[in-house]
């Protein structure tokens, strides 16, 4: 795959290769790319590759000047969801794959757009030839030249951001910026990073399933894989990814989680249905009904992993800590932050709230539909729960010891603003263990010692994640595309219960949204998580959903 002289004088490179085999064209791709002192800054591949797991996969390699994208799906389904600008294109056909892959792949050529010498049958060659693609004689490959193209992903005139919040979302945002050369000024109210919703003790991350692989279930799974490459390459994250055994209810919720197991037949690696008698040898304990378990599931301190995003920052991060209540405004083209008296903390044409429901005390955010939700987490001494081999779960979870101590929650208290430790939500969590652990009679004089944290959530509990819609509208809306937006202002909100895998994921979503790169994601998964989601239909009468978010399994 000679592209080298292709790519030269770009500012980015996209490779569609529609074969990925054992990836032995994107090894020597990046070779080249890798050798050649003129290369593009950055190199984009994205192949399509059978997986036993559906949808789509982007890997986080060494090099932060590439991105790997591999799609599991038929040709013309996996166009169809690709939401790239394509370079070049290794075209590999077979003649069951028909034409209608045509369209779609035309749709994401632009002007210039090299086929390489292709795979394709006769019928398929007329096809695109038909849809724009002129092909040369000598050696089959050809050049997109249709009448109306795909116009071409603007770039950023200037590579700087603002992030107020210094949570997991916005330390993920800092580091996924920082990677693309971004300079960046991170505001935290607090003295320190991750003093709110992220500062407890251990969080858990785990895929979420269905029978149906509906939106949440692709959206966590691809979150969940790209959360352990991310970290990976990370230091100082504290943590075991020991695994997490998640019990089934009672024998209903066992008989839908065989018919999963059944119909998806996921990787021994990734989810495990384990019947009673198996689960509860893992277990030490009684698990009468089964269990899944997750192998690369595991906890992770949040605090840590803040910590270690934010040192990936380099010198491309500026930080200001205790900032106290900022607020924002637009003017002259740049996004200014203010501190309390109004003056200006500092200005970039780009600006992401990571803040949580902190965005909505600001007037561009404030229609945003997001809860507050309570969450109190319960500490007990190593000694007063058996010892566990992984974390458990199920209405609650309980992790393995740590520094002495297990980490057991958390309670979901809608309309509470109460910051205090209190009994009532202590005594819940440790009802929760007892019933985990079928054992009446564990921690009976446990001591009130814990945390309280308030999650950000929105009423389908998936985040937001993009550009923030302006609240005036312009006419009934229909299309995502036709709302109108706040210039330059984003949001990474509402992370729920699952902030540890949403944070890497959706970060790097939103730095390739504002890089004009190919999207991480399924056009519909993108779709799915899009700010302005909730002013479809009524945009004219400001109308959102109002109905408060309900609890979710750990």
């Amino acid at each position: 795959m000679e592209l080298t002289a292709h790519w030269r004088g770009r500012d980015s490179f996209t490779v569609l290769d529609t074969a990925w085999g054992e990836g032995e064209k994107f090894s020597a791709l990046e070779a080249a790319w890798r050798a050649d002192p003129q290369r593009c800054r950055r190199l984009h591949y994205v192949a399509l590759a059978p997986s036993a797991l559906p949808g789509s996969r982007r890997i986080p390699q060494p090099d932060a000047g590439i991105t790997l994208d591999l799609l599991n799906g038929p040709l013309e389904q996996a166009l169809v969801q690709l939401d790239a600008r394509l370079d070049a294109i290794a075209l590999h056909a077979s003649p069951g794959d028909g034409t209608g892959f045509v369209r779609p792949l035309a749709k994401l050529c632009v002007p210039g757009t090299i086929l390489l010498p292709a795979s394709v049958s006769s019928e398929q060659r007329e096809a695109l030839s038909k849809a724009g693609f002129g092909f040369v004689a000598q050696n089959g490959s050809a050049i997109f030249a249709s009448r109306k193209p795909v116009a071409p992903r603007a770039k950023p005139a200037e590579r700087r951001a603002i992030v107020v919040g210094a949570g997991l979302a916005g330390s993920a945002a800092c580091e996924r910026l920082c990677a693309r050369g971004w300079q960046v000024t991170l505001i935290e109210r607090h003295g320190q990073p991750a003093s709110e919703a992220s500062g407890n003790l251990a969080g858990i991350y785990m895929p979420l399933l269905s029978k149906d692989d509906n939106i949440p279930t692709r959206l966590a799974r691809a979150a969940f894989l790209f959360a352990l490459d991310y970290w990976n390459r990370l230091d100082g994250i504290e943590g075991a990814r020991c695994g997490v055994m998640q019990l089934a209810r009672d024998p209903a919720h066992a008989g839908v989680q065989r018919a999963i197991a059944a119909r998806w037949n996921y990787p021994h690696d990734f989810a495990q249905w384990l019947e009673s008698a198996e689960a509860s040898a893992l277990l030490g304990a009684p698990a009468p009904d089964g269990a899944w378990l997750f192998p690369q599931g595991g906890w992770a301190r949040p605090s840590s992993v803040c910590a270690a995003m934010l040192a990936a920052c380099g010198g491309k991060l500026t930080a200001h800590f205790g900032a106290g209540t900022v607020g924002i405004e637009r003017r002259g083209g740049q996004w200014h932050a203010l501190d309390a008296a109004g003056a200006s903390i500092a200005q970039a044409p780009v600006m992401v709230l990571a803040n949580g429901t902190g965005a909505t005390a600001l007037p561009q955010a404030a229609n945003l539909p997001l809860w507050k939700v309570r969450g109190q987490v319960s500490h007990l001494a190593e000694g007063a729960v058996p010892a566990l081999p992984f974390v458990l779960c199920r209405e609650a979870y309980l992790t393995p010891a740590s520094g002495g101590i297990h980490s057991a929650g958390a309670t979901y208290d809608l309309n509470d603003p109460d910051p205090a430790l209190r009994q009532s939500s202590h005594d819940d969590n440790l009802a929760k263990v007892r019933s985990l652990l079928g054992d009446p009679s564990l921690a009976q004089d446990a001591p009130l010692l814990g945390r309280v944290g308030f999650r950000c959530v929105g009423p389908d509990r998936l985040p937001l994640v993009g550009a923030i819609g302006d609240a005036t509208p312009t006419g009934r809306a229909e299309r995502l595309r036709d709302l109108p937006r706040h210039p330059g202002l984003n949001g990474l909100l509402g992370y729920a219960s699952r902030g540890l895998i949403w944070a890497p994921l959706a970060a790097e979503l939103l730095a390739a949204q504002l890089e004009g790169e190919p999207l991480p994601l399924e056009r519909t998964l993108v779709q799915a998580l899009d700010p302005a989601r909730f002013m479809l239909g009524n945009a004219a009468k400001h109308a959102i959903v109002t109905t408060a978010p309900q609890a979710e399994n750990p």
